[in-house]
């Protein structure tokens, strides 16, 4: 079995059945607030990974309503998901976007996708001339406590398919290895959200993260986890 076969094949799904959905409101909120921040006006946005296309249609609540959204996704399943979504502005396709040739947008949203990505440094290559901009939000899974227990990330590959594991530096790092501009950049706090429940362990973690972050955000992030990096690039 191939890497990728669990998007297709619906072990995902299994594992996963709302394909994000829950997160999905905060996490447009997320995105719309850096889009604002910087003036941007897309009208196109495309969404590489789309999966239940909740983000998406979230945004669409809140831009232009002129604005055109397109969502990509390989698996079938996703796509069933998402087409529930579908109106006269807002499409979804079974297909891989990097494979597209001569389609560009505005703005491309790469929302929790490149730790899923066998090849994430060819894929973003061949991204970075269909768009201007691009945001993306990485989970920031290598932090000094993870270390001590080899099972996080063997869980996050079995669980939601994350094949690696970032910190703030190394994100940042390889966005501008290839040649992208970090136009900027911040934390999101997802352990926050009442639905993500680790176990005790991840609880016990929330105390030094509410208590440190906002005296030291990176170091924070860097010990105890528990964050995502979004990021908005050129």
């Amino acid at each position: 079995m191939k890497i990728g076969d669990m998007y297709t094949n619906g072990q995902y799904l299994k594992h996963n059945p709302t394909w994000g959905a829950d997160d999905a409101a905060w996490k447009a909120d997320q995105i719309f607030t850096m889009i604002q921040k910087h003036g941007l006006k897309p009208a196109t946005v495309c969404e590489a990974g789309c999966g239940s296309g909740e983000i998406l249609w979230q945004l669409q609540q809140k831009m232009d309503r002129n604005c055109i959204f397109t969502g990509y996704d390989i698996s079938p399943q996703a796509i069933d998901l998402a087409c529930r979504h579908s109106n006269r502005n807002l499409t979804f396709r079974l297909a891989d976007i990097s494979e597209e040739k001569g389609t560009t947008y505005d703005l491309i949203l790469l929302i929790d996708l490149i730790e899923h990505l066998e090849d994430y440094f060819e894929f973003l290559r061949i991204l970075k001339d269909k768009s201007q901009h691009k945001i993306l939000h990485i989970p920031l899974e290598m932090f000094a406590v993870s270390s001590l227990y080899p099972s996080f990330h063997l869980g996050q590959k079995r669980k939601v398919g994350h094949l690696h594991f970032f910190s703030r530096e190394t994100a940042l790092q390889v966005l501008r290895d290839l040649g992208y501009e970090v136009v900027d950049y911040q934390y999101t706090a997802g352990y926050r959200l009442p639905h993500h429940d680790y176990g005790i362990k991840d609880r016990m973690l929330s105390v030094p993260r509410r208590l440190l972050y906002p005296l030291a955000p990176d170091i924070t992030a860097r010990i105890f986890g528990g964050y995502s990096l979004l990021v908005l690039v050129r």
